[in-house]
């Protein structure tokens, strides 16, 4: 073979392998990327023309369709209207607005695959449709949430701490995803700041959590091995945390006290000393092995959630800053600022024996045929006390139900385990934060559950966010 033939042949291999390698950079190792690329219309013509997923409960009611239009075009329909707004989301296709999981399930619910699976797909005379995601959301107990806060600016979070499925996420003020597809669209929601119904308060709600918090200080107490149940601190008023007096609620002197009594009667000059005993570093690092300080683990958008922990100037400040007063933070306060999921993440980790469980929006995808082509398992997110630890705090957190500052979440035959919490907002006017967690039942834990009201007068966390757990747990566990 002469060599300008041998030289013409290299030439045709190599142009050859450049040609596969760049086509296979945006239709196989790219093509996410190119998708995502905001200059790119295509995805969105295609989009309308393709009959999107539904998103199902796992009893087979619809929340979320594709409706055919003129045209051949589809726009997405959401029967229970705002019932699901937050968790299900938005999908206004003709500008590739999404949100929830219409966002995070898009690829599934669009049946978006590689450009190279598409040209197969298409030479095999396939046409692309969309697949159903089955959720693990419960609508009798989301409607009960949603009647409970009956208006009230606040949070409901419950999922089975087992395994991590989410049966209630209620944000409230809430939106109708059918309001996207209106000439008006989302401009009204958007502009609507004293009610925020489009802000996920679930997710995206920074609230000082009160005594809630003093589960953790306890949990980083026990598992410590510094502390027992039966340790002894001081409850007594006024004590000095940090150079500054601090006192009990309505200025009760407890004396000396056990920390499962001052858990009990939520004492927060005993909390206080535990905080500063156990120091900023102890703390840091339990609030770390619970999820502060990162995204929720749930399959939702993390545009659409955000961190717990200290807060100075909208930005996280380390445990370990000297500017914290770590006896403050210990009974919630200080500048810590929390999400309702995070709280309900304390409380399933206690009940699941001290293993927490990522929360889990999903529970299988379906395809146009009916075949079951994923299913979301389990997944442990980490393990934040030992089994022994989780058993004490239960003890501990039962006793708040049965004869401390959580009656009110009592229900007939089933032992729950809780905490009240009441995050002082405004001293002066009596504005407070309510705010209850608790898992059931207490010997055998199905749900785990965090509720919390904004900015209400006069109201604890006993009288107004535990009742709304009440009604939420009853209807999870009493059918």
């Amino acid at each position: 073979m002469s060599v300008p033939i041998v030289r013409l042949f290299v030439a045709v291999v190599v142009l050859f392998a450049l040609l596969v390698a760049w086509t296979s950079r945006w239709s196989i190792f790219e093509a996410d990327d190119l998708r995502a690329n905001t200059l790119d219309k295509r995805p969105l013509f295609t989009a309308l023309r393709v009959k999107r997923g539904a998103i199902k409960t796992e009893d087979g009611e619809v929340l979320a369709r594709s409706v055919r239009t003129r045209g051949g075009i589809y726009e997405r329909d959401y029967p229970t209207d705002s019932l699901f707004g937050h968790p299900v989301g938005y999908a206004k296709l003709v500008t590739g607005e999404l949100s929830g999981l219409e966002r995070s399930r898009n690829d599934e619910l669009s049946g978006t695959t590689s450009e190279l699976n598409s040209i197969i797909d298409q030479l095999q005379g396939k046409r692309r449709a969309g697949n159903t995601v089955v959720t693990t959301l419960d609508p009798e107990a989301q409607r009960v949430a949603t009647d409970a806060l009956a208006g009230q600016a606040g949070a409901v979070f419950a999922f089975d701490p087992r395994d991590g499925a989410v049966k209630v996420m209620v944000s409230s003020p809430g939106y109708d995803p059918n309001l996207v597809n209106t000439r008006e669209g989302l401009s009204p929601l958007n502009t609507d700041r004293e009610n925020a119904p489009l802000l996920d308060r679930v997710t995206q709600g920074a609230y000082p959590p009160g005594s809630t918090f003093k589960v953790v200080t306890a949990a980083a107490a026990l598992d410590s091995g510094k502390f027992t149940p039966d340790s002894t601190l001081d409850g007594r008023s006024g004590r000095v945390v940090s150079g500054v007096p601090l006192r009990n609620d309505f200025d009760q002197d407890f004396g000396d006290v056990t920390l499962t009594d001052a858990l009990v009667q939520s004492v927060n000059t005993a909390f206080g000393q535990l905080g500063e005993e156990l120091g900023k570093a102890t703390m840091a690092d339990y609030m770390e092995r619970f999820g502060f300080y990162r995204l929720p683990p749930l399959d939702y958008p993390d545009s659409q959630m955000i961190k717990s922990g200290l807060r100075s100037d909208g930005r996280l400040l380390p445990v370990t800053s000297p500017s914290v007063d770590v006896g403050r933070m210990a009974i919630g306060q200080e500048r810590l600022l929390v999400t309702p999921i995070q709280m309900a993440m304390v409380a399933g980790a206690v009940a699941n024996g001290g293993k927490l469980m990522e929360p889990r929006l999903t529970e299988k995808v379906v395809d146009p045929d009916g075949r079951t082509v994923k299913t979301i398992e389990p997944r442990q997110y980490s393990q934040p006390i030992s089994e022994e630890t989780a058993s004490e705090l239960t003890q501990m957190m039962g006793r708040v139900v049965e004869e401390g500052t959580g009656t009110a979440v009592q229900l007939p035959g089933i032992d729950v385990a809780g905490k009240t919490g009441t995050a002082e907002i405004d001293v002066a006017n009596d504005i407070a934060q309510p705010w209850f967690i608790a898992f059931a039942p207490a010997t055998d834990p199905q749900i785990a559950i965090a509720v919390t009201v904004e900015r209400t007068v006069g109201g604890f966390g006993g009288t107004v966010a535990a009742p709304i757990a009440r009604d939420v747990l009853a209807s999870l566990l009493e059918r």
